[in-house]
């Protein structure tokens, strides 16, 4: 009995406290409100102050290989599991969870450098590469110029701030600063996610025009697709070239072959003696020899070709690339009430906490002053 009073009057006293807090909360109710008008109107100036991105994302699904490998039913287990298809056994080592390393690496995101794209703007559109757009058309928030001042400043003490002459020609294995900084820029605009259960791979591209957000996203789709195919056919290409070159030297051969046959032929028209037989014999030999010869470097020019077409990887484009219509961020209303629910919090903490402690030091402050002999 006494432990359940006790429990009881514990309960009282909180809510005793917390309606005292409320309380004290309720006669300080301007000023809780003049603090979330102005957390109100710093979350509109924020949000204002942040250009509008617009996101473009294509969905697609790259051709399994699964089927295609000895170990396909372990595949088709790991893939339930949720390994996806790191656990194929095929001749394939290129897999989807690579995908996002091939988007952020250096030549790739270099090789948008020179992209052409259409900015969508009311006062018409104008074509310009996508070095050009990231450097002179993409905005920033007015304290971004701010913080980076100093940054700048001591590139300039530095040295840090020349500028490359127009012979410049880019160099992936060193990058200059500003090269450096657009690489990130970009790898940060750009991204790749890929489903390690269905193997769906989800490309996005954010950027302040909603064309050439869609025309990016379309592009990169493209490059990277060239990029595993010529990956996937590399052995069957070199070896078409292989055959496509003995081929070529097996019909000269032929062709020759054929001539001194023809030629022999024409010279010893109507001649009856064994040698002039035997060396037509051996002449024909040769020429049926380069023909059959011919023949099989053909076959094999084919069936090159065949497996090239066989490695060539096939994606279906699940959800190809749009213009966005609205834009992905800021979130305007979400800043605005961040800050207002900041604001309301700060002031509820400096009233109930700060404000008290305060108080209390400087009346006791004022009672030493009071206590101490004149």
């Amino acid at each position: 009995m006494q432990e359940t009073d006790n429990k009881a009057r514990v309960g009282e006293e909180k809510e005793i406290d917390l309606l005292e807090l409320a309380s004290t909360l309720w006669k300080q109710k301007k000023k809780l409100i003049k603090w979330s008008l102005c957390g109100a109107l710093v979350g509109l100036v924020v949000a204002f102050s942040i250009p509008k991105e617009y996101t473009t994302s294509v969905k697609l699904v790259p051709e399994s290989t699964e089927g295609k490998s000895a170990g396909g039913g372990l595949g088709a287990l790991a893939s339930m599991a949720g390994l996806g298809s790191n656990f194929s056994s095929g001749s394939d080592a290129f897999y989807p969870q690579l995908y996002p390393d091939v988007l952020s690496s250096v030549p790739f995101t270099t090789g948008l450098f020179d992209v052409k794209v259409t900015t969508d703007e009311k006062g018409g559109n104008r074509t310009m590469t996508v070095r050009e757009y990231m450097e002179n058309e993409t905005s920033a928030p007015w304290w971004s110029a701010i913080l980076g001042f100093p940054r700048k400043l001591l590139g300039m003490v530095t040295g840090g701030g020349k500028e490359t002459d127009g012979k410049h020609q880019l160099d992936n294995f060193r990058l200059t600063p500003e090269e450096d900084a657009l690489v990130t820029s970009l790898n940060n605009r750009i991204s790749a996610t890929v489903d390690t259960k269905t193997s769906v791979v989800t490309i996005t591209s954010k950027m302040q025009d909603p064309l050439v957000s869609a025309v990016l996203a379309d592009t990169v789709v493209s490059r990277l697709r060239d990029f595993i195919t010529d990956y996937r056919t590399s052995k069957a290409r070199h070896d078409l070239d292989y055959a496509l070159k003995i081929n070529k030297e097996a019909k000269e051969s032929y062709y020759k072959a054929q001539q001194r046959y023809a030629d022999y032929l024409d010279r010893n028209q109507g001649l009856a003696f064994h040698s002039a037989q035997t060396m037509r014999e051996r002449l024909e030999n040769e020429m049926t020899l380069a023909f059959n010869l011919y023949n099989q470097t053909a076959q094999q020019v084919q069936q090159a070709q065949v497996r090239v077409q066989e490695s060539t990887p096939v994606y279906a484009v699940v959800t190809p690339a749009t213009v966005p219509v609205r834009a992905s961020s800021p979130r305007q209303v979400m800043i605005l009430g961040g800050f207002t629910f900041l604001a309301f919090v700060a002031c509820a903490g400096w009233i109930l906490f700060i404000s008290p402690l305060v108080d209390s030091r400087k009346k006791a402050a004022a009672g030493e002053k009071n206590e101490t002999p004149n």
